[in-house]
């Protein structure tokens, strides 16, 4: 933020936030019935001081980290208002949908809600996703509330209550009060500690302890629809912890009392991360612990909603640093906030062990070929989808190569790997961007605040840490408009992106997971294994056919389709002049495509280039050795 004052004052307003201050208003006090999550459904009663006149209540509407206006108020029913015993009419604001507004009577001292919440089943993002089955609740907070707008409407302080199905646990980062049975008081709490402490419960739960003996302390909760699916083997217990420790050498200092991992796993939920000051929110498929596949596959994710507690929670851009749930958030420097990120939750998952150097570098050469392969790079620059993020998470897949997604986050691995190798050689390896994160996110260790910074404050900071033309770098990758992907942290890391007709073993994991086949840099298309063409790749042999996503595959050479029978056709093509012919059905019409491709099966890795030094391997190594299966903190 360009006013140190502001900032200043952001500072005092959250620390007061985290540390319980009150403007010292009556408390709010929230009762949430969880006994029918089996059900999908919330019942919730609010108890909100108020003086007689007029009242607009509020629905959440921007959640931090979703990074656009997507509280579930669709699934908000059966809400009523009441004073004194007596229901009171309520009318919805015309212009702001999530605003209520009514009219408090005489004599009234507070206004009673009722409210329930519909828990989406399967699809949705974020809090608007699945979050519950019949064995397991994720609740977030924001998803069964009203709140007043004030000038402080995060201080407000909720006296918050939840009541599980018999015989349920839970976890979370909001400190506990009492339990009585299946009743949960939680202690006093400001509105923006709340929504940022969700819970987890579950009949099958577990929880483990990553730094015994040690403060602060970090836990791993885990809620799941079948016990077996809460074992973990115990090297992946040595991998979390040593991610803490990573995690905290890499920043020097933490901004949490406690962290807590919260992990749901169940097929029934939607599956993503989000991110809070002290724990991470993390739902995944049932046997992301059990399957050494699917734990690869998502080594990264924990990783990153780990670091959010310094880049998004603590330091936040100054956009992204609103007084209230209702105040647009604007995000044209999430390729800070989450491309800073993605980059170092692959860094610390690599040097944690939760992914190996291997796939650590399959994965940058993946990231790199897909946009270095994105049309829309021709008319949008990376800043656009920063800008446009609230309409680009909500976008269909089908068209993101000519229109871009939410690059910021692939984009920013490239771009801060480039940043890092950028300061390692400037300084001659007595630096790197390990440094800058010590000095923009470290500080004192305490409990959350929020900082707010803007761009002049990490350029500065970059040069603090190695002098280089930081503005103009920037400019040219995220402002201006580039054909290519940025490649120059690949290159300077001593490796060159290549094709090979090899499959990668990540590649092959990847598949069997998502069930589809990987062909967008041979024919230019990804398939589902229910013949449905993904995304077509503009000026690939499949958009040059006429191939567009959507259509379904029927046959490959008049023979029935399958991932093999296509990858084999491919491969006869290198030898067999004649096109490849492919029966496709698009809507109630069918026809067959000659495509025109010759060059075998083609998938992106990275090969080391001889003579250069392997920066990226410095950059992927531990800065915690001691730390073995065998020593007192892996125990």
């Amino acid at each position: 933020m360009a006013n140190k004052r502001d900032a200043l004052l952001w500072l005092f307003v959250m620390v007061a936030l985290a540390t319980g201050f009150s403007a010292g208003a009556e408390p709010i006090t929230l009762q949430v019935d969880a006994t029918d999550a089996s059900r999908n459904l919330l019942h919730a009663k609010l108890h909100i001081p108020a003086a007689p006149g007029k009242l607009t209540l509020y629905y959440p509407k921007w959640l931090p980290g979703e990074h656009l206006p997507g509280g579930p108020i669709n699934d908000l029913t059966g809400l009523t208002f009441s004073a004194n015993g007596k229901p009171l009419d309520w009318e919805r604001d015309a212009e702001d949908m999530f605003g209520f507004h009514l009219e408090v009577p005489a004599g009234a001292e507070a206004v009673d809600v009722s409210l329930d919440f519909l828990l989406s089943a399967g699809g949705g993002s974020f809090s608007e996703g699945g979050s519950s089955t019949p064995r397991l609740l994720d609740l977030s907070w924001n998803t069964v509330l009203l709140y007043p707008k004030t000038s402080e409407s995060l201080k407000t302080e909720f006296n918050a209550s939840l009541k599980l199905p018999e015989g349920w646990k839970f976890g979370t980062a909001l400190p506990v009060q009492s339990t009585n049975g299946n009743e949960v008081q939680f202690a006093p709490a400001p509105l923006g500690t709340l929504i940022d402490s969700p819970v987890i419960a579950g009949e099958f739960f577990r929880t483990i302890e990553l730094t015994p003996g040690e403060k602060p302390e970090h836990f791993i909760h885990v809620v799941a629809d079948s016990a077996a699916d809460l074992e973990m083997k115990p090297e992946d217990v040595v991998r979390f912890k040593r991610l803490v420790h990573e995690a905290n050498a890499l920043f020097g200092a933490h901004h949490y009392r406690n962290y807590h991992f919260l992990v749901t796993l169940s097929d029934g939920v939607a599956h993503f991360g989000l991110e809070h000051h002290e724990s991470s929110d993390d739902r995944l498929g049932e046997n992301f612990l059990t399957d050494e596949d699917s734990r690869a596959l998502s080594a990264d994710l924990m990783p990153h909603e780990m670091v959010h507690s310094w880049n998004g929670k603590y330091r936040r851009p100054a956009g992204l640093a609103t007084p209230d749930y209702q105040a647009p958030m604007q995000g044209e420097l999430l390729w800070v906030y989450e491309g800073l990120t993605d980059y170092l939750g692959k860094v610390l998952a690599a040097r944690s062990g939760l992914m190996t150097s291997t796939n650590f570098c399959n994965t940058f050469a993946g990231v790199a070929a897909m946009l270095d392969h994105r049309n829309g790079r021709d008319w949008r620059p990376l800043a656009d989808t920063t800008v446009a993020a609230q309409l680009l998470y909500e976008s269909p897949p089908a068209g993101a190569s000519r229109r871009r997604s939410v690059d910021f986050y692939p984009e920013g691995d490239l771009i801060w790997l480039e940043v890092d190798t950028i300061i390692r050689q400037q300084t001659d390896g007595k630096k790197s961007l390990d440094d800058f994160c010590r000095k923009f996110y470290g500080g004192k260790s305490g409990a959350p605040a929020i900082v707010p910074f803007d761009l002049d404050d990490v350029i500065r900071t970059l040069n603090d840490t190695a002098a280089y033309d930081w503005r103009t770098f920037f400019q040219k990758r995220v402002y201006d408009i580039t054909t290519n992907a940025p490649l120059g942290g690949i290159v300077n890391g001593g490796w060159k992106l290549e094709y090979t007709n090899e499959e990668p073993a990540i590649l092959k994991m990847r598949e069997a997971q998502r069930k589809y086949t990987e062909m967008s840099y041979s024919l230019g298309f990804a398939i589902g294994e229910d013949g449905m063409i993904g995304d077509v790749l503009p000026g690939s042999p499949a958009d040059k056919a006429g191939l567009v996503q959507g259509m379904k595959l029927i046959a490959v050479n008049e023979r029935g389709w399958s991932g093999k029978i296509l990858r084999d056709a491919v491969k006869a093509g290198v030898t067999n002049t004649a096109p490849l012919e492919l029966l496709v059905e698009n809507s109630d019409y069918y026809k067959t495509y000659p495509v025109t491709y010759r060059g075998g099966e083609k998938y992106p890795t990275l090969v080391r280039e001889a003579g250069k030094p392997d920066l990226i391997a410095n950059i992927i190594k531990s800065l915690t050795p001691e730390l073995t299966t065998n020593s007192p903190a892996a125990k």
